[in-house]
């Protein structure tokens, strides 16, 4: 075979080129020209055909793609609306922050950037990946291009993120609540978290309940930017909308003393949780509503606190349940004033009525005859009517009004009782066992027992004993602090029953009116006089304050009972209510009386500081 030798490729088109200088040309044929001509417009029509199918299938997705490189658009928060109190004092404002924000549409074009970016920026300001990334995943890319992702930074923290330089990273401004004196008011108020949408949003108390008008409306603001990237025009796409201000009917001074007060009580007598709670009688608004244990609202949005945040998350104590609202309990002694007024609007005993109160009865045993049942009195009062069983707190009087009592039992003449039918129909007339509509979320029903309830849940037939307990508040009765201060309201009321409420209203609405009952009334508020004015009243400690008090205190064994919660409802001034207040201490040393010593200081800081106060103001007029 013949070899051949390698000749470069330039060379042979060299020569191919001289070759071709001397041929004699030959002209092309016509068929040709057609056929390249009739290739050229069908080409023609198939580019203009996809052209036109792109426009209008994928027209918008690359309009934004285009757009995105010209402009962008930043979302501007709106600045959250203010909670104050009823005389214009701050409970909770939105301060002025920087956020850092995640444009996604432009790290979504640097492929593998993500990841990196955000693990960079967790370990810039110390907070989990996982944090940034599940906030970064909430974007709606529909909607818009950047989201936040970490908020509150701090002066250093801006600085470090900005010379971090990174594509798609930017810091804006942005708001983060403040809560001012966060504990006393924690429960009433509330908190702000982040949403499932990464937006600010309501969790807790009138913070979430009125979200919506809390929240005002985002703005969003374009950039736009040249071929290299740099911003050379901002334009207002539309300006954020400020939330509403909401105004509460809550007293700020009293808020706070009530807290210190009963914190400084639950100190002393080395218990954890209690809450104190004062309404406006004549409205239902709510002055005050106090819980203890209670945390620092500011823990939920101020990023350096995560390790209190956790503290108060996991604590056996619940500092974040609103024991005011959400909690059920046995009232004890409180529920007489409502079962005394039932059994004289029945016409089953006259005030002037007298029962021995011995100190115990005696009850037969159907199944052990030998061993009756025995039914006691905390003390023996001795002989008492209607005003005096109230003002000393008798058992045995209303065991006769709830379940009836032979001559032997009362020691002077038998009394025909209520029956549990009936008394849990005056239960519902006075809003026992629903919710009250109060303005704040998870508002708990109690429970209103009757043989039904019994029978389903233990097999067994509903008995006297059980009429017995529900007539001094024990037993499965149980009740919120706010329904019984609700109803005790409308005693002081008169017979008229507001929906409370923690924000101002231009109509208060009436849940039920009994004021025809004036004579039935009369008599009840009479015993809630003597039982703060009488030296034999179980709340005269109170007798002392500069303004008149009507009364009523109450303790419910729990737990088998080895522990007492402890109650105190009271109202002033008697001659014309401007304040009715509730305080329950759980777990208390020694019964109501634990109570009395926080309920004298509220309502003597009420008189100095609301009551005499105005008559100065009045005066100087």
């Amino acid at each position: 075979m013949k070899k051949h030798s390698h000749i470069p490729f330039e060379e042979l088109a060299f020569d191919a080129v001289g070759e071709q200088e001397e041929t004699i040309e030959s002209p092309a044929s016509r068929g040709l020209f057609i056929l390249l001509g009739s290739i050229t417009v069908v080409v023609g029509f198939l580019i203009m055909g996809r052209v036109g199918f792109l426009s209008v299938t994928r027209g918008e997705q690359y309009s934004n793609r285009a757009n995105a490189n010209v402009y962008k658009e930043i979302i501007s928060p709106a600045r959250r609306g203010a909670i104050v109190d009823r005389y214009e004092m701050v409970l909770a404002e939105s301060k002025s922050s920087f956020s850092v924000f995640l444009n996604v549409a432009d790290i979504l074009k640097q492929p593998g950037s993500f990841e990196k970016i955000i693990q960079t920026l967790a370990e810039t300001l110390n907070v989990e990946v996982e944090e940034i990334r599940s906030a970064a995943l909430a974007i709606n890319l529909e909607k818009e291009n950047t989201i936040a992702v970490v908020r509150n930074l701090t002066s250093d923290e801006v600085i470090k993120v900005k010379g971090l330089a990174l594509e798609g990273v930017e810091v804006h401004d942005d708001f983060i609540r403040e809560y001012k004196d966060a504990k006393a008011f924690a429960h009433v108020v509330g908190y702000t978290g982040v949403g499932e949408d990464n937006s600010i949003e309501g969790k807790t108390g009138l913070e979430a309940y009125y979200d919506n008008i809390l929240r005002g409306t985002d703005g969003k603001f374009i950039y736009y930017r040249d071929a290299l990237g740099e911003v050379y025009e901002k334009k207002s796409f539309f300006e954020p909308v400020i939330g509403e201000r909401l105004e509460t009917t809550i007293d700020f001074d009293l808020q706070k003393y009530s807290y210190e007060r009963l914190e400084q009580g639950l100190r002393t007598l080395g218990r954890t949780s209690g809450v104190a709670m004062a309404l406006k009688p004549t409205t239902g608004e709510v002055l005050a509503m106090v819980n203890a244990p209670s945390f620092d609202s500011n823990i939920f949005v101020d990023r350096s606190r995560s390790a209190e945040r956790g503290e108060v998350l996991t604590s056996e104590n619940t500092p974040l349940f609103n024991r005011a609202i959400s909690g059920a309990y046995e009232p004890g002694s409180t529920i007489k004033p409502l079962v005394a007024l039932a059994a004289l609007k029945e016409a089953l005993i006259a005030p002037e009525t007298k029962v021995y109160a011995k100190g115990t009865i005696e009850v037969q045993n159907p199944f052990f005859p030998e061993k009756p049942s025995i039914f006691k009195d905390w003390t023996n009062h001795g002989l008492v009517d209607l005003h005096a069983a109230l003002a000393r707190s008798s058992n045995i009087y209303f065991y006769g009004l709830g379940g009836g009592l032979t001559t032997e039992q009362s020691g002077t003449v038998p009394v025909q009782g209520l029956g549990i039918k009936k008394i849990k129909e005056y239960w519902q007339l006075f809003g026992l066992g629903k919710e009250t509509g109060i303005d704040l979320f998870s508002e708990n029903v109690g429970l209103l027992p009757d043989p039904e309830f019994k029978e389903n849940r233990t097999s067994e037939p509903w008995r006297i004993g059980d009429t017995f307990n529900v007539s001094i508040g024990q037993g499965d009765l149980l009740v919120t602090p706010l329904q019984l201060i609700n109803f005790f309201a409308s005693i002081a009321n008169n017979g008229i029953g507001y929906r409370p409420t923690v924000t101002q209203q231009e109509e208060h609405e009436v849940l039920y009116d009994y004021s025809s009952w004036k004579y039935e009334l009369g008599e009840v508020q009479q015993g809630l006089i003597d039982a703060v004015k009488k030296p034999y009243g179980t709340a005269y400690r109170l007798s002392d304050l500069p303004m008149s008090v009507a009364g009523k205190t109450g303790s419910a064994q729990i737990s088998n009972n080895t522990k007492i919660n402890a109650f105190f409802l009271g109202y002033a001034p008697v001659e014309n209510p401007e304040i009715v207040l509730l305080i329950l201490v759980e777990n208390a040393r020694e019964g109501s009386i634990n109570t009395l010593p926080i309920a004298k200081d509220i309502l003597g800081w009420y008189y100095e500081n609301r009551i005499a106060h105005k008559k100065v103001i009045e005066e100087e007029k």
